[in-house]
């Protein structure tokens, strides 16, 4: 009798079955959102974030702390200053919100790897990611005249000891006029991961409340990316490549990881994804409610990424994740 030859599953014990997984999670590559404001001995909770906070710059330690107990070694910091106006003129300063926290941050605590988020939508009276000109009788965004201010804020950032510079801005042409400035000033070896594939999302919302960041007028889809493309979030990706980018962003994460993967595969570099505070507010929400498990659904979510192809993830559930990592729940 001939025997037919079928295709089997692997049959796997739970120690097997750990040892063959195919996407693998490490708290190296998990990256903490953390924001600080103006102000002394201040922590505001922020309603659209159960569980997050704003801090002052002294306020900062407990987190950190956290963090690192939990293996958690790289935070992006956004800053939220007091003084608001049409150039975002805090964002570059050298005593601003973001360089007075990296400073703080890198002397107390040099194995907290820090990275800085490089946009003028914080720091703008009126919300945009950059300065504000009358085009064709409407106000837009001045996309060329923009590159010099965010070029002065990465430097500025970089100088006050940021180990990476993350441009969110979205502005054409940020990442070639970020790195000719940070070489400028001997800043070679500061790497830059652009948010090169961001899409205008509504999963930002919760976001624009702990920033302060929402637009006076208009949205930014003039700069964001259309939610229905996806080669051109390649081709955004391949331009910033080429002007120096040394890490790729998407953002947001679980509604586009099939943009993840295209970005992977067309790409030499890293590709990082955040999951953005929408995404948080949600599972949080369903979990309040009794009606998801938050720890099965954060880990998922983030195996998920993973798999796609991002090598870094930024998310409001770091901590959490790596101490998921520790107990062998995932990785």
């Amino acid at each position: 009798m001939e025997l037919i030859s079928r295709p089997r599953r692997l049959r796997t014990t739970p120690g097997l079955r750990k040892m063959v997984r195919e996407t693998r999670v490490d708290a190296s590559s998990l990256v903490y959102p953390m924001f600080v404001m103006d102000g002394t001995g201040k922590t505001d909770e922020i309603k659209a974030l159960p569980g997050q906070y704003r801090y002052t710059v002294d306020m900062v330690d407990a987190k950190i702390e956290e963090m690192l107990k939990a293996g958690v070694n790289s935070i992006m910091l956004f800053g939220i200053p007091d003084h608001k106006d049409e150039v975002g003129s805090q964002a570059y300063a050298e005593d601003g919100i973001i360089q007075r926290a990296i400073r703080y941050i890198k002397e107390k605590y040099p194995e907290m790897y820090v990275i800085a988020d490089v946009c003028l939508c914080e720091y703008t009276s009126h919300g945009h990611c950059g300065l504000i000109c009358e085009c064709g009788g409407h106000h837009d965004v001045d996309n060329d005249s923009t590159l010099e201010l965010l070029s002065k804020t990465a430097v500025s950032q970089a100088l006050a000891g940021a180990d990476m510079v993350a441009p969110s801005d979205m502005m054409d042409g940020r990442v070639g006029a970020i790195r000719e400035a940070l070489d400028a000033n001997g800043l070679t070896n500061t790497p830059i991961m652009s948010y090169a594939v961001k899409y205008a999302s509504s999963f930002y919302g919760p976001f624009r409340e702990a920033a302060g960041s929402a637009p006076s007028f208009g949205d930014r889809r003039s700069y964001q990316m259309d939610y229905h493309n996806r080669r051109e979030g390649v081709k955004e990706a391949l331009l910033d490549v080429e002007e120096g980018a040394d890490i790729i962003m998407v953002k947001p994460a679980t509604a586009y990881l099939d943009v993840i993967r295209e970005v992977y595969e067309a790409t030499d570099v890293p590709v990082a994804t955040y999951s953005v505070s929408g995404e948080y507010a949600m599972v949080k929400a369903a979990a309040a409610q009794g009606w998801i498990d938050e720890k099965s659904i954060m880990c998922e979510m983030a195996v998920a990424a993973f798999r796609a192809g991002a090598s870094i993830y930024e998310t409001y559930y770091a901590k959490e994740l790596a101490e998921c990592i520790r107990e062998g729940r995932i990785g």
